[in-house]
């Protein structure tokens, strides 16, 4: 097979192995709106030559705005067809923020979905370099639509070619304030990237991704977009966050392959926690499954779990595959118990994401996020005693710089390694453990290095305690510092308690209870 050179590249090979197969499919108004490999490389060509014969030349910055759906994919590889260079924006992002970017980026082109287009016009007229919008799935006014661009009388057949070493995508990480900080990221950046996740996990183009995490994000749209259409797999988007119909759209696909976050695992577990904890015959099973397992050769736990899965529309799950923040190891264990295959990576959009990901073939240790995938370095500088330090990255995967930010892009680059900014160590295996964030390290008057999110996890334990932020706080009579922790506390769960124990709570009593937790806490862990 040809080798993958540029983005616009992995849409033909997707569609070189699956053709007249399922791209992509969202539900809308109760039936799934299809698009095939066919039909999504015709509309890229036809959305390729509409760019150019509007004036779009190699290297311009056309933006997408909106939810995820089969649209936005399509017009991503139209972008890159016609040679541009595509701005993935955040549909929830204000109006103020995408200003920001698109005067950053100098965007000529914006694709917009229905839902934010009443939003853009908010701002339409202070886009200086703003020339047309295209909206998606249909028409709106001031605008061209999808659909027209799809019946456009001519097509590009072959996309412009590109030097893998070119800039490819710009993310925007913020820009409430000051200057946006905009990650340029090459072809050769991505295509490395895919091309070291897939010697890791075992997939092709039998596999069906089920898609939640927002398309703009460097996770989900290396991962859950560009690496399944490089093997011709199928995707669905979710139609709708709320639980409901998103276990309805889970069933409804059957996903072989699940990209998600920490927020979204925990509450899933709490789910089926609950469910099983309401039957008394399933929560006997669960709370003795290893002994029942030794007795029936594992079919006690084989039933139950397989029942689960059915429910909740995992049942040819081969990966989930979780990122974006660490994943508390109570969530991880729990999950893992149940018979779900949870794999914890590390990545940020610096590195296109993936720096390391828990191997199906290696431990899965739930603490760690796994070992660096191929191709990617990974060296921790100036470690402590205990072998912590910054996390560097060197690889095909790091960004070109941060876009018209010479003196940030100089500030996390020494000697060729990508200095994350992320405090962690690697074990005796090469496996690598997050610990915190360098700009949030406490120092004492001792000189010790406190690190508030290994604390903060430690308190996240306690069923009573929903949230949590360690901080250095002045004593106000003897003027050293010393650590304090912000607590909220999960009411829900409190008021739980209180109903079965038959007690009126108040703030005090609410109080005492997690002053009770964090005693726990310390007596476990000193």
């Amino acid at each position: 097979m040809k080798r993958v050179k540029k983005l616009a590249d992995i849409l033909i090979r997707g569609y070189s192995i699956s053709k007249d197969s399922m791209f992509a499919r969202i539900k809308r108004g109760g039936e799934y709106k299809v698009f095939t490999y066919s039909m999504a490389l015709e509309i890229a060509k036809k959305i390729g030559a509409y760019l150019k014969y509007q004036g779009l030349k190699k290297g311009d910055r056309c933006a997408i705005i909106g939810e995820n759906c089969p649209e936005w994919g399509i017009s991503y590889f139209g972008i890159q067809w016609a040679g541009g260079i595509c701005v993935p924006l955040d549909s929830k992002a204000t109006p103020f923020e995408w200003k920001q970017f698109l005067n950053h980026s100098e965007s000529r082109f914006v694709f917009v979905s229905n839902k934010c287009f009443d939003k853009f016009l908010e701002i339409k007229n202070k886009i200086k370099t703003l020339q047309r919008i295209i909206t998606f799935p249909e028409k709106k006014r001031e605008a061209i639509s999808f659909d027209e661009i799809i019946n456009f009388e001519k097509k590009l057949e072959n996309p412009i070619e590109r030097d893998p070493n070119e800039l490819a995508i710009i993310l925007y990480t913020s820009g409430t304030t000051g200057m946006p900080k905009g990650v340029m990221l090459s072809h050769k950046n991505i295509i490395s990237n895919i091309e070291s996740i897939i010697k890791v996990f075992k997939i092709d183009h039998n596999d069906h991704i089920f898609s939640v995490l927002p398309l703009h994000h460097i996770f989900e749209g290396t991962c859950g977009f560009l690496t399944p259409v490089y093997i011709g797999a199928k995707i669905t988007y979710a139609s709708s966050l709320k639980p409901n119909i998103l276990l309805e759209d889970l069933k409804d696909t059957e996903p072989t392959v699940f990209l998600t976050v920490p927020l979204i695992l925990e509450k899933f577990y709490l789910k089926i926690k609950r469910n099983i904890e309401d039957s008394y015959f399933k929560k006997l099973i669960f709370n003795f499954i290893n002994i029942l397992d030794f007795f029936t050769n594992k079919k006690a736990s084989q039933i139950i779990l397989k029942g689960i899965k059915k429910r909740t529309g995992f049942s040819k799950i081969k990966y989930i595959i979780s990122g974006g923040a660490p994943l508390p190891e109570w969530v991880a264990k729990g999950l893992v118990k149940l018979g779900f295959p949870i794999y914890q990576g590390y990545g940020l959009s610096e590195t296109s994401p993936v720096v390391s990901v828990i191997p199906p073939d290696g431990k899965n240790k739930l603490t760690s996020v796994g070992l660096p995938v191929p191709g990617v370095k990974v060296k921790i500088f100036k470690p402590d005693e205990r072998g912590i330090g910054e996390i560097g990255v060197k690889g095909d995967i790091i960004m070109l710089g941060y876009y018209k930010n010479k003196q940030e892009t100089e500030r996390v680059f020494k000697n060729g390694w990508f200095l994350t900014g992320d405090l962690g160590y690697v074990d005796k295996d090469g496996y690598l453990y997050i610990t915190g964030r360098k700009k949030s390290v406490i120092v004492t008057k001792g000189g010790k290095n406190i690190y508030p999110e290994e604390i903060e996890n430690l308190l996240l334990t306690s069923p009573f305690i929903k949230e949590c932020l360690v901080i250095a706080k002045n004593h106000p009579e003897t003027k050293t510092e010393i650590l304090h922790a912000i607590i909220y506390p999960d009411f829900e769960k409190i008021n739980e308690k209180a109903k079965r124990k038959n007690i009126k709570i108040n703030q005090e009593e609410m109080n005492k209870w997690i002053k009770k937790e964090i005693e726990k806490i310390n007596k476990k862990t000193c």
